[in-house]
């Protein structure tokens, strides 16, 4: 059972979850190709049709205090524009239209959380908000109003600020820390009364103290869920000694994903959904046949 005893209603659906496949899928800003525009909903909408089990959601604020969904540091890229969007307000970013994936000016705008919350509230998807928590202190209270702390799992380096906002929220949203130092499990254990859910863990390589089996079973053995990435950002920052999406696709599933799965992972973080799903499901036949 993951999660506090205190807050199981939020963590219900992750538990369902959690017991009904043998891994969880999360699909990395939504599913973008062609005209579809990574963290929009026909994004979310397209990861959900390829057997996400989580979405993986990035949240902005803009200058004047409005929540959108967006990865800063891709506006040049996205939208042709200079400036990071934590510097714009929202009438200006709202006057902003996309490029999609071959570059071309598209009739899209960027959306807003609330829309986006709105729109998969009740829809069976948990949904991970990352690049959030420089602004939780405005950002949780915003949340409360939707009613979804049990769809809702938010994310953060290991900092006093981040654990001390979650710690005094009164709602317990489920949290996963980003644990790159074997000191920050310990940091974030001894916060009795955040919803502790699972973590996160970055490896460079197998040497990586974070690719030992103790130590992930050490923290499973806790009651928390394993997050692994197979997400390639680019060709220096790597998150799980390069077993990875790039693996999986051009040697096999086997050398990348399978390799995660040996780990004892319970999410995988991909951008591939329908083909880590496919590969999953070949893996549940195979455990029913025994």
């Amino acid at each position: 059972m993951i999660g506090n005893k205190n807050n199981n209603d939020t963590t219900k659906l992750l538990n369902e979850k959690l017991g009904s496949e043998p891994f969880l899928i999360a699909v990395h800003r939504g599913s973008s190709m062609g005209n579809i525009i990574e963290n929009t909903l026909p994004a979310f909408y397209a990861a959900i049709q390829s057997g996400a089990d989580i979405l993986e959601i990035d949240v902005v604020r803009s200058s004047d205090g409005e929540f959108y969904i967006f990865h800063d540091g891709n506006e040049r890229r996205l939208l042709g524009q200079e400036k990071n969007i934590r510097e714009m307000d929202s009438v200006f970013i709202e006057s902003l239209n996309y490029r999609n994936n071959i570059g071309q000016v598209v009739n899209y705008k960027l959306e807003k959380l609330e829309n986006v919350l709105t729109n998969l509230k009740g829809s069976g998807m948990l949904l991970n908000l990352d690049r959030s928590w420089d602004d939780w202190e405005t950002l949780l209270p915003f949340l409360d109003q939707f009613d979804m702390a049990d769809q809702i799992i938010l994310k953060s380096p290991v900092n006093q600020s981040c654990l001390s906002i979650l710690e005094q929220h009164p709602i317990k949203y489920p949290y996963m820390p980003i644990i790159k130092k074997l000191e920050e499990i310990d940091e974030v254990l001894s916060y009795q009364t955040i919803n502790l859910t699972g973590m996160e863990l970055i490896a460079k390589d197998t040497d990586s103290v974070f690719f030992q089996d103790s130590i992930i079973r050490g923290i499973k053995e806790k009651g928390l869920f394993i997050w692994l990435n197979a997400i390639v950002l680019n060709d220096k920052d790597v998150l799980y000694a390069k077993y990875d999406d790039d693996q999986s696709i051009i040697k096999g599933p086997d050398y990348g994903w399978g390799k995660l799965i040996e780990k004892g992972c319970d999410v995988i973080q991909t951008d591939w959904p329908s083909l880590l799903n496919q590969y999953r499901q070949e893996i549940s036949k195979k455990m029913k046949r025994g």
